[in-house]
Protein backbone atom coordinates (compact mmCIF):
# COMPACT_ATOMS: atom_id res chain seq x y z
CA UNK A 1 0.00 0.00 0.00
CA UNK A 2 1.20 3.88 -0.94
CA UNK A 3 1.43 6.42 1.15
CA UNK A 4 -0.73 9.24 0.12
CA UNK A 5 1.00 13.14 0.23
CA UNK A 6 0.77 14.31 3.00
CA UNK A 7 0.44 18.13 3.74
CA UNK A 8 -1.10 20.56 6.20
CA UNK A 9 -3.23 22.53 7.42
CA UNK A 10 -3.43 26.10 9.72
CA UNK A 11 -6.68 25.95 11.75
CA UNK A 12 -7.93 27.61 14.82
CA UNK A 13 -6.73 24.84 16.69
CA UNK A 14 -3.42 24.50 15.85
CA UNK A 15 -1.86 22.61 12.65
CA UNK A 16 -3.41 19.54 11.61
CA UNK A 17 -1.91 17.31 8.78
CA UNK A 18 -4.36 16.70 5.96
CA UNK A 19 -3.99 14.06 3.29
CA UNK A 20 -4.02 15.02 -0.67
CA UNK A 21 -5.36 12.28 -2.60
CA UNK A 22 -2.85 9.72 -4.17
CA UNK A 23 -1.39 11.19 -7.81
CA UNK A 24 -2.81 9.57 -10.88
CA UNK A 25 -0.73 6.79 -12.25
CA UNK A 26 0.92 7.72 -15.68
CA UNK A 27 -0.73 6.71 -18.88
CA UNK A 28 0.13 3.33 -19.93
CA UNK A 29 1.77 3.86 -22.94
CA UNK A 30 0.65 3.28 -26.89
CA UNK A 31 1.41 -0.81 -26.75
CA UNK A 32 -0.16 -1.18 -23.82
CA UNK A 33 -3.02 0.17 -24.52
CA UNK A 34 -3.21 -1.61 -27.79
CA UNK A 35 -2.93 -4.65 -25.58
CA UNK A 36 -5.48 -3.76 -23.41
CA UNK A 37 -8.41 -3.28 -25.85
CA UNK A 38 -7.08 -5.96 -28.38
CA UNK A 39 -10.23 -8.92 -27.85
CA UNK A 40 -8.48 -12.19 -27.56
CA UNK A 41 -8.40 -14.67 -30.41
CA UNK A 42 -11.01 -17.02 -30.76
CA UNK A 43 -9.80 -20.25 -31.12
CA UNK A 44 -10.70 -23.17 -34.40
CA UNK A 45 -12.57 -25.70 -32.79
CA UNK A 46 -15.23 -28.50 -34.22
CA UNK A 47 -18.12 -26.98 -33.31
CA UNK A 48 -16.73 -23.55 -35.37
CA UNK A 49 -16.18 -25.54 -38.37
CA UNK A 50 -19.39 -27.45 -38.44
CA UNK A 51 -21.58 -24.15 -38.09
CA UNK A 52 -19.76 -23.03 -41.09
CA UNK A 53 -19.64 -26.16 -42.74
CA UNK A 54 -21.69 -24.47 -45.77
CA UNK A 55 -18.71 -21.74 -46.24
CA UNK A 56 -16.13 -24.53 -46.09
CA UNK A 57 -18.22 -26.85 -48.90
CA UNK A 58 -17.84 -23.77 -51.22
CA UNK A 59 -14.41 -23.16 -50.70
CA UNK A 60 -13.27 -26.82 -51.28
CA UNK A 61 -13.56 -26.35 -55.47
CA UNK A 62 -11.18 -22.84 -55.25
CA UNK A 63 -9.07 -24.75 -53.10
CA UNK A 64 -8.42 -27.88 -55.40
CA UNK A 65 -7.80 -25.47 -58.14
CA UNK A 66 -5.51 -23.55 -56.36
CA UNK A 67 -3.51 -27.30 -55.49
CA UNK A 68 -3.63 -28.73 -58.59
CA UNK A 69 -2.62 -25.83 -60.84
CA UNK A 70 -0.82 -23.81 -58.10
CA UNK A 71 1.25 -26.59 -56.10
CA UNK A 72 1.23 -29.50 -57.83
CA UNK A 73 3.22 -28.64 -60.31
CA UNK A 74 5.65 -27.52 -58.47
CA UNK A 75 7.49 -30.60 -58.90
CA UNK A 76 8.23 -29.65 -61.90
CA UNK A 77 11.45 -27.11 -60.71
CA UNK A 78 13.54 -30.31 -60.35
CA UNK A 79 13.95 -29.64 -64.49
CA UNK A 80 15.84 -26.90 -63.05
CA UNK A 81 18.41 -29.17 -61.74
CA UNK A 82 18.71 -31.97 -64.77
CA UNK A 83 19.59 -31.66 -68.49
CA UNK A 84 16.12 -31.96 -69.48
CA UNK A 85 15.16 -33.51 -72.85
CA UNK A 86 11.93 -34.56 -73.67
CA UNK A 87 13.21 -38.11 -75.58
CA UNK A 88 14.33 -39.03 -72.68
CA UNK A 89 11.09 -40.19 -70.88
CA UNK A 90 9.41 -39.04 -67.37
CA UNK A 91 11.21 -36.02 -65.18
CA UNK A 92 12.55 -39.12 -63.29
CA UNK A 93 14.54 -40.65 -65.59
CA UNK A 94 16.77 -37.49 -67.23
CA UNK A 95 20.33 -36.60 -66.25
CA UNK A 96 21.16 -34.90 -62.81
CA UNK A 97 23.67 -31.68 -63.20
CA UNK A 98 23.13 -30.22 -59.97
CA UNK A 99 23.45 -25.85 -60.05
CA UNK A 100 25.01 -25.68 -63.55
CA UNK A 101 22.00 -24.80 -65.07
CA UNK A 102 21.92 -21.42 -62.67
CA UNK A 103 25.93 -21.13 -63.10
CA UNK A 104 24.80 -20.97 -67.34
CA UNK A 105 21.48 -18.32 -66.24
CA UNK A 106 23.26 -16.06 -64.23
CA UNK A 107 27.19 -15.91 -64.71
CA UNK A 108 27.63 -18.38 -68.15
CA UNK A 109 27.03 -17.42 -71.82
CA UNK A 110 23.56 -16.17 -71.20
CA UNK A 111 24.50 -14.08 -68.29
CA UNK A 112 24.83 -10.99 -69.77
CA UNK A 113 21.28 -11.27 -71.87
CA UNK A 114 19.65 -11.98 -68.97
CA UNK A 115 20.63 -9.38 -67.00
CA UNK A 116 19.57 -6.64 -69.81
CA UNK A 117 16.24 -9.11 -69.43
CA UNK A 118 15.64 -8.13 -66.47
CA UNK A 119 16.73 -4.52 -66.15
CA UNK A 120 14.01 -4.43 -69.02
CA UNK A 121 11.13 -6.57 -67.51
CA UNK A 122 12.02 -4.04 -63.85
CA UNK A 123 11.94 -0.66 -66.28
CA UNK A 124 8.58 -1.58 -67.67
CA UNK A 125 6.81 -2.97 -64.90
CA UNK A 126 7.84 -0.40 -62.86
CA UNK A 127 6.98 2.86 -64.90
CA UNK A 128 4.03 0.90 -65.88
CA UNK A 129 3.00 0.53 -61.96
CA UNK A 130 3.43 4.08 -61.36
CA UNK A 131 1.94 5.44 -64.56
CA UNK A 132 -1.53 3.22 -63.92
CA UNK A 133 -1.64 3.87 -60.14
CA UNK A 134 -1.23 7.71 -59.79
CA UNK A 135 -3.12 7.72 -63.35
CA UNK A 136 -6.05 5.88 -61.67
CA UNK A 137 -5.96 7.84 -58.48
CA UNK A 138 -6.03 10.85 -60.18
CA UNK A 139 -9.09 9.57 -62.78
CA UNK A 140 -10.93 8.69 -59.41
CA UNK A 141 -10.68 11.75 -57.34
CA UNK A 142 -11.86 13.82 -61.10
CA UNK A 143 -15.08 11.21 -60.93
CA UNK A 144 -15.84 12.35 -57.71
CA UNK A 145 -15.90 15.50 -57.85
CA UNK A 146 -18.31 14.87 -61.04
CA UNK A 147 -22.14 16.42 -59.34
CA UNK A 148 -23.43 15.00 -63.02
CA UNK A 149 -23.90 11.52 -62.72
CA UNK A 150 -25.33 10.66 -66.22
CA UNK A 151 -21.74 12.00 -67.46
CA UNK A 152 -20.28 10.22 -64.74
CA UNK A 153 -21.62 7.11 -66.10
CA UNK A 154 -20.69 7.77 -69.57
CA UNK A 155 -17.14 8.75 -68.54
CA UNK A 156 -16.72 5.54 -66.51
CA UNK A 157 -17.94 3.25 -68.93
CA UNK A 158 -16.18 4.56 -71.95
CA UNK A 159 -12.63 4.45 -69.87
CA UNK A 160 -13.08 0.88 -68.27
CA UNK A 161 -14.02 -0.81 -72.14
CA UNK A 162 -10.82 -1.10 -73.17
CA UNK A 163 -10.22 -3.22 -70.45
CA UNK A 164 -12.52 -5.92 -71.98
CA UNK A 165 -9.96 -5.95 -75.35
CA UNK A 166 -7.51 -8.78 -75.26
CA UNK A 167 -4.17 -7.81 -75.28
CA UNK A 168 -3.46 -8.96 -79.11
CA UNK A 169 -6.02 -6.53 -80.50
CA UNK A 170 -4.60 -3.91 -77.85
CA UNK A 171 -1.11 -4.48 -79.39
CA UNK A 172 -2.53 -4.43 -83.49
CA UNK A 173 -4.04 -1.24 -82.16
CA UNK A 174 -0.87 0.43 -80.72
CA UNK A 175 1.13 -0.63 -83.60
CA UNK A 176 -0.94 0.69 -85.84
CA UNK A 177 -1.66 4.16 -83.84
CA UNK A 178 2.32 4.61 -83.42
CA UNK A 179 2.67 3.92 -87.62
CA UNK A 180 3.14 6.54 -90.41
CA UNK A 181 0.37 8.86 -91.07
CA UNK A 182 0.58 7.13 -94.20
CA UNK A 183 -0.92 3.93 -92.86
CA UNK A 184 -3.25 5.75 -89.98
CA UNK A 185 -0.90 6.51 -87.29
CA UNK A 186 -3.02 9.53 -85.93
CA UNK A 187 -0.74 10.14 -83.02
CA UNK A 188 2.20 11.31 -85.54
CA UNK A 189 -0.73 13.03 -87.53
CA UNK A 190 -1.47 14.86 -84.72
CA UNK A 191 2.29 15.66 -83.68
CA UNK A 192 2.52 17.10 -87.05
CA UNK A 193 -0.28 19.28 -86.79
CA UNK A 194 0.75 20.84 -83.82
CA UNK A 195 4.19 21.76 -84.96
CA UNK A 196 5.93 19.48 -82.23
CA UNK A 197 7.49 17.49 -84.79
CA UNK A 198 8.56 18.36 -88.65
CA UNK A 199 8.48 14.48 -89.57
CA UNK A 200 7.08 11.08 -88.73
CA UNK A 201 8.44 9.43 -85.70
CA UNK A 202 9.30 5.89 -85.87
CA UNK A 203 8.45 4.81 -82.55
CA UNK A 204 8.84 1.18 -82.76
CA UNK A 205 12.49 1.40 -83.93
CA UNK A 206 13.59 3.34 -81.66
CA UNK A 207 14.76 1.85 -78.39
CA UNK A 208 14.64 4.45 -75.47
CA UNK A 209 10.77 4.88 -76.42
CA UNK A 210 9.73 1.44 -75.83
CA UNK A 211 9.03 1.61 -72.16
CA UNK A 212 7.31 4.55 -72.24
CA UNK A 213 5.33 2.88 -75.13
CA UNK A 214 3.96 -0.29 -73.18
CA UNK A 215 3.35 2.09 -70.13
CA UNK A 216 1.07 4.40 -71.81
CA UNK A 217 -0.81 1.37 -73.21
CA UNK A 218 -0.81 -0.20 -70.45
CA UNK A 219 -2.09 2.63 -68.77
CA UNK A 220 -4.84 3.42 -71.38
CA UNK A 221 -6.25 -0.30 -71.73
CA UNK A 222 -6.45 -0.40 -67.74
CA UNK A 223 -7.46 3.01 -65.93
CA UNK A 224 -10.98 2.47 -66.03
CA UNK A 225 -10.61 -0.46 -64.93
CA UNK A 226 -8.04 0.01 -61.84
CA UNK A 227 -10.09 3.11 -60.92
CA UNK A 228 -13.41 1.01 -60.01
CA UNK A 229 -11.12 0.13 -56.45
CA UNK A 230 -10.57 3.23 -55.63
CA UNK A 231 -14.32 4.67 -56.61
CA UNK A 232 -14.83 2.20 -54.42
CA UNK A 233 -12.67 3.12 -51.26
CA UNK A 234 -14.26 6.74 -51.50
CA UNK A 235 -17.18 5.63 -51.12
CA UNK A 236 -16.59 3.88 -48.09
CA UNK A 237 -15.44 7.64 -46.46
CA UNK A 238 -17.72 8.77 -43.67
CA UNK A 239 -19.65 12.16 -45.78
CA UNK A 240 -19.78 14.14 -42.45
CA UNK A 241 -16.27 14.61 -42.57
CA UNK A 242 -16.96 16.32 -46.02
CA UNK A 243 -19.59 18.48 -44.23
CA UNK A 244 -17.39 19.43 -41.36
CA UNK A 245 -14.40 20.93 -43.53
CA UNK A 246 -17.03 22.20 -45.81
CA UNK A 247 -18.46 24.13 -42.79
CA UNK A 248 -14.57 25.63 -41.68
CA UNK A 249 -14.21 27.00 -45.23
CA UNK A 250 -12.34 24.25 -47.12
CA UNK A 251 -12.84 23.94 -50.65
CA UNK A 252 -12.54 20.80 -52.92
CA UNK A 253 -9.14 20.70 -53.74
CA UNK A 254 -8.74 20.90 -49.66
CA UNK A 255 -11.00 18.27 -49.08
CA UNK A 256 -9.56 16.11 -52.08
CA UNK A 257 -6.10 16.23 -50.30
CA UNK A 258 -6.75 16.29 -46.81
CA UNK A 259 -10.10 13.82 -46.64
CA UNK A 260 -10.17 11.92 -49.52
CA UNK A 261 -6.29 11.05 -50.34
CA UNK A 262 -6.10 9.73 -46.81
CA UNK A 263 -9.32 8.35 -46.43
CA UNK A 264 -8.32 5.70 -49.52
CA UNK A 265 -4.51 5.39 -48.54
CA UNK A 266 -4.90 1.71 -47.22
CA UNK A 267 -6.25 0.68 -50.34
CA UNK A 268 -3.23 2.60 -52.09
CA UNK A 269 -1.27 0.35 -50.00
CA UNK A 270 -2.52 -2.85 -49.94
CA UNK A 271 -2.72 -2.98 -53.88
CA UNK A 272 1.09 -1.59 -54.21
CA UNK A 273 1.79 -4.66 -51.96
CA UNK A 274 0.21 -6.97 -54.32
CA UNK A 275 1.33 -5.41 -57.67
CA UNK A 276 4.68 -5.91 -56.41
CA UNK A 277 4.58 -9.03 -56.52
CA UNK A 278 4.07 -9.02 -60.30
CA UNK A 279 7.27 -6.70 -60.83
CA UNK A 280 8.70 -9.01 -62.73
CA UNK A 281 5.30 -10.62 -64.39
CA UNK A 282 5.13 -7.70 -66.75
CA UNK A 283 2.58 -8.53 -69.63
CA UNK A 284 3.95 -10.47 -71.95
CA UNK A 285 1.95 -9.63 -75.26
CA UNK A 286 3.20 -5.70 -75.89
CA UNK A 287 7.05 -7.08 -75.50
CA UNK A 288 6.50 -9.83 -77.94
CA UNK A 289 4.10 -8.53 -80.80
CA UNK A 290 5.74 -4.69 -80.53
CA UNK A 291 9.49 -5.65 -80.35
CA UNK A 292 11.65 -6.05 -82.86
CA UNK A 293 14.96 -7.05 -83.79
CA UNK A 294 15.70 -3.15 -83.78
CA UNK A 295 14.88 -2.81 -80.06
CA UNK A 296 15.14 -6.01 -78.66
CA UNK A 297 17.69 -4.37 -76.62
CA UNK A 298 15.22 -2.20 -74.44
CA UNK A 299 11.98 -4.82 -75.69
CA UNK A 300 12.87 -8.27 -74.50
CA UNK A 301 11.42 -9.01 -71.36
CA UNK A 302 12.08 -12.21 -69.46
CA UNK A 303 9.05 -14.24 -70.25
CA UNK A 304 10.01 -13.51 -74.19
CA UNK A 305 13.35 -14.67 -73.21
CA UNK A 306 11.99 -17.71 -71.77
CA UNK A 307 9.66 -18.41 -74.81
CA UNK A 308 12.48 -18.02 -77.23
CA UNK A 309 15.68 -19.42 -75.49
CA UNK A 310 13.68 -21.94 -73.70
CA UNK A 311 11.11 -23.59 -75.18
CA UNK A 312 11.75 -22.54 -78.79
CA UNK A 313 15.48 -24.24 -78.89
CA UNK A 314 14.61 -26.67 -76.34
CA UNK A 315 16.58 -25.67 -73.52
CA UNK A 316 13.41 -26.09 -70.99
CA UNK A 317 15.74 -26.39 -68.04
CA UNK A 318 16.90 -22.92 -68.73
CA UNK A 319 13.48 -22.06 -68.81
CA UNK A 320 12.53 -23.40 -65.66
CA UNK A 321 15.20 -21.97 -64.10
CA UNK A 322 14.14 -18.40 -64.95
CA UNK A 323 10.55 -19.00 -63.78
CA UNK A 324 12.28 -20.05 -60.18
CA UNK A 325 13.99 -16.65 -60.42
CA UNK A 326 10.89 -14.66 -60.83
CA UNK A 327 8.95 -16.24 -58.22
CA UNK A 328 11.57 -15.93 -55.51
CA UNK A 329 12.11 -12.23 -56.63
CA UNK A 330 8.34 -12.17 -56.14
CA UNK A 331 8.22 -13.69 -52.54
CA UNK A 332 10.78 -11.24 -51.82
CA UNK A 333 9.73 -8.22 -53.23
CA UNK A 334 5.42 -9.23 -51.63
CA UNK A 335 7.28 -9.77 -48.03
CA UNK A 336 9.30 -6.87 -48.38
CA UNK A 337 6.78 -4.47 -48.95
CA UNK A 338 4.54 -5.93 -46.22
CA UNK A 339 7.02 -5.74 -43.66
CA UNK A 340 7.88 -1.59 -44.75
CA UNK A 341 3.76 -1.29 -44.56
CA UNK A 342 4.10 -2.57 -41.74
CA UNK A 343 6.76 -0.14 -39.60
CA UNK A 344 5.30 2.39 -41.40
CA UNK A 345 1.85 1.97 -39.22
CA UNK A 346 -0.17 1.57 -42.59
CA UNK A 347 -2.46 -1.53 -43.94
CA UNK A 348 -1.26 -4.38 -44.72
CA UNK A 349 -2.22 -7.84 -46.00
CA UNK A 350 -0.78 -9.86 -42.74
Amino acid sequence: MTDAPVSTLVTATGIEPVLEPASSSPAPDRKARKKAVKEPKRKITWDRVWAQRALLAMAVPLLMYQILFKYVPVYGWAIAFQDYKPGRGSIFNQKWVGFENFGDLFTGVNGERFRRVVINTLGQSILTLVVGTVGAIVLALLLNEVKNLPFKRVMQNITYMPHFLSWVIVASLASVALSLPSSGGFINQGLMSLGLVHEPVLFLTEPNQFWGIVAGTSLWKELGWNTILYLAAITAIDPSLYEAAEVDGAGRYRKMFNITLPGIRPTIVVLLIINSGWILSTNFELPYFLGNGLISERAETIDVFVLRYGYQLGNYSLAVVAGIFKTVVAIILVGSANLAAKRLNQETLV
